[in-house]
């Protein structure tokens, strides 16, 4: 780290910049929303706007002094989908809000903690098989009876005390760390195929296994806890790691198949599965039933139109569920169709820096974390937003940074830091920042 360097002195003044104006959206955005809502200026003004400036700076001086040569892009970004969530959750429920603003910073504390902790991102190499340990644990934590219960259908969540989370969260970072790792290592090995069958070569098996583990657990998820979501997030993940890893787009086919297979499977074993497929074909006629949460979310839509109802002045709360899977539905109605483009573009631009930042590097285990922390935000959003949309089926995935929930933001934090850092790691290794 140097000051000297023009790489770290643009991209961190750059980062402060977009920082600044993430900032002051999510002010001028909760003042409208409390206007719009209450036709007074929100009395707590002061302090929320201090406080988020003390949050994104406190990260942004993180990112300064632990990873100068990261891409200035990806903190502004995040803070912004998280700023704009954040104005909608407080607009639909004040005690929520509270609840969101403390899990706010203890997400910026992991973000920091994890700069903090990891220097070198290929020492995580070390750790590997305690990832994929961890990463399977976590997932089938919900399924320990007395821990885990189940809600809306599926069995993901696990009560501690008074906490309630969802350890899938973090057990995708673990399971991307792990395959990232693994495949790093056995990359030629799977690659190259020990046994054909006709015109295809088959790996090894030992060196397949813990792939076929951890794939074998996201179908566990999909049986037991019935997570369609996850399972589908889970599938993807390994499937794109596999073809980055190998250059064979046999995996990706192949990885379709077996999700397809184990989709179907799972229509006809479980009634939720069929309704949330029947829905997502015909919600009008279920409309007085299960069909009403989807139904509404498209009213939503329309009455936003172009520009929206504007912050505030919209019916979000007639919508189930909304500050968790529906809250882009909020947003399109308030915001319309130019507020919920704005929030795709913002998706589209993490995303592009995190594919950028796995181009960059060459280290095999850098790009391959890289590409799966990037997918992980990528389809997860996509899941979500494919769903209010009536693009997909609806799955309880949240939407990353903006919908509540303090287990999915926390572990997306961690998420954004190591993708930082391994940002700023390529940067190193290209000489952009000293030694």
């Amino acid at each position: 780290m140097t000051a000297k360097s023009p790489h770290v002195l643009v991209r961190r003044r750059s980062e402060l910049g977009l920082v600044l104006l993430a900032a002051v959206i999510t002010g001028a955005a909760y003042v409208l929303a409390a206007l719009g809502k209450n036709a007074t200026l929100p009395a707590r003004i002061g302090p929320f706007l201090a406080s988020v400036l003390v949050l994104l700076l406190l990260a942004h001086m993180a990112v300064r002094r632990l990873a100068p040569g990261a891409s200035p892009l990806l903190l502004p970004v995040a803070a912004l989908l998280h700023g704009v969530g954040y104005v909608m959750i407080a607009r639909l429920s004040d005690r929520l809000a509270g609840l969101q603003a403390t899990w706010s910073l203890v997400a910026i504390s992991a973000f920091v903690g994890v700069l903090v902790v990891v220097r070198r991102v290929v020492d995580l190499l070390r750790w590997q098989w305690w990832f994929l340990g961890a990463g399977i644990a976590l997932q089938l934590l919900p399924l320990v009876p007395g821990v885990g219960f189940s809600s809306g259908g599926a069995r993901i969540w696990v009560s501690v005390g008074p906490i309630n989370f969802q350890p899938g969260e973090f057990a995708k970072v673990c399971l991307a760390l792990f395959f990232a790792g693994y495949l790093a290592d056995q990359r030629e090995l799977i690659r190259a195929g020990a046994h054909r069958v006709g015109r295809f070569a088959l790996p090894d098996a030992r060196a397949f296994l813990p792939v076929l583990l951890a794939w074998g657990v996201s179908v566990v998820v999909m049986v037991a806890e019935k997570d369609l979501g996850s399972s589908l997030l889970f599938f993807t993940l390994f499937a794109l790691m596999l073809w980055v890893a190998t250059e064979r787009t046999g995996y990706v086919v192949f990885g379709g198949v077996l999700f397809v297979v184990g989709a179907t499977v799972a229509y006809n074993l479980f009634g939720h599965v069929r309704d949330r497929f029947t829905i997502w074909l015909d919600p009008w006629s279920h409309y007085n039933g299960r069909g009403y949460q989807i139904a509404q979310s498209m009213f939503a839509f329309a009455e936003g139109g172009l520009s929206g109802t504007g912050l505030g002045l919209g019916d979000p709360g007639r919508i189930p569920a909304v500050k968790t899977d529906f809250i882009y539905a909020a947003i399109g109605e308030e915001l319309g169709l130019f507020g919920a483009t704005a929030v795709l573009v913002a998706f589209v631009l993490l995303v592009g820096s995190g594919l950028r930042t796995a181009v960059r590097t060459d280290n095999a285990f850098e790009k391959l974390l890289a590409v799966g922390l990037t997918v992980i935000v990528g389809v997860q959003a996509f899941i979500i937003l494919a769903g209010v949309l009536r693009v997909l089926p609806l799955t309880g995935v949240t939407l990353p940074f903006m919908s509540y929930g303090g287990s999915s933001l926390v572990a997306n934090y961690m998420l954004l830091a190591l993708l930082i850092a391994v940002s700023h790691s390529s940067a190193r290794r290209l000489h952009e920042v000293e030694q």
